[in-house]
């Protein structure tokens, strides 16, 4: 699925409260990361270092690079490797027999996925998409099943990392049940910039439309419009030309109940 992106130009006043505006339909941000207390965001991905023992396999591992809005792989293809994103950004999304489609995860550099082609997995459950710009390391399934048994540090970081994405899958369950639109907004956009993590923050994320984050919220394109509005409004959030500035402030949005 390819999504048609254009930059923000929007340098409008600010917008009271209890109107709708509209938003350009993409989102660039610049994001402009300012020390605040935000523990309460659940750790992300783990970065895990697979440089190394993946160097040493020349046989059964491929790289390429994707561009912006480029399928890497389609729900009901063939499960026969492991992705592993060295730099940019993937999507996955899964499509109900009805058609309806639904963002399940957001994945950054330094992450794994189409593992469930370990376990089993005969055809993909899931698409993946380049968000941006991504490099992309693919993985023959027997190569990877090669470095697990005989890395044992390899198998070791990808096993804490497997265990973190699943603790942050519960997270956003429960993020998804229990919490406004609005709050999963504030909090997915702190996430988005590494606010919390160990990591180093992320300055700039590029390319992001509204269509997307609602997708991943579980919302409407026009209420992120109105959400970011309203952060911008409470000086949690400001924008120009180059994009979106967040201020820590914003975690209050996510501890506010």
């Amino acid at each position: 699925m390819a999504t048609c992106y254009a930059p923000m130009t929007n340098m409008t006043p600010r917008i009271p409260l209890g109107r709708t505006y509209p938003m350009p339909s993409v989102v660039r941000p610049a994001m402009k990361l300012v020390p605040g207390q935000s523990s309460s965001l659940p750790k992300q991905d783990n970065s895990i270092s697979s440089q190394s023992p993946l160097s040493r396999f020349m046989v059964g591992k491929s790289r390429r690079d994707y561009q912006l809005g480029e399928s890497i792989f389609s729900q009901g293809d063939p499960s026969s490797a492991v992705f592993y994103i060295e730099s940019g950004k993937v999507k996955l999304t899964v499509v109900s027999m009805s058609g309806k489609e639904a963002v399940i995860a957001h994945l950054s550099a330094n992450s794994f996925f189409g593992e469930a082609s370990l376990t089993g997995e005969m055809v993909r459950s899931a698409s993946a998409y380049a968000l941006e710009p991504s490099s992309i390391l693919r993985i023959d399934k027997r190569t990877m099943q090669d470095l697990l048994h005989h890395e044992p540090e390899f198998a070791e970081q990808f096993l804490n990392y497997l265990l973190a994405r699943n603790t942050r899958i519960q997270a956003d369950l429960v993020d998804h049940l229990f919490n406004s639109s609005e709050k999963r907004l504030a909090r997915l956009l702190m996430m988005m910039a590494n606010f919390g993590q160990d990591s180093k923050p992320i300055p700039v994320i590029t390319k992001i439309s509204q269509e997307t984050l609602a997708e991943m919220i579980g919302t409407t394109r026009s209420r992120v419009s109105f959400f970011l509005n309203r952060f911008r409004e409470l000086g949690y959030i400001d924008y120009n030309s180059v994009g979106i500035l967040i201020h820590s402030s914003l975690v209050n949005v996510v501890l506010h109940d």
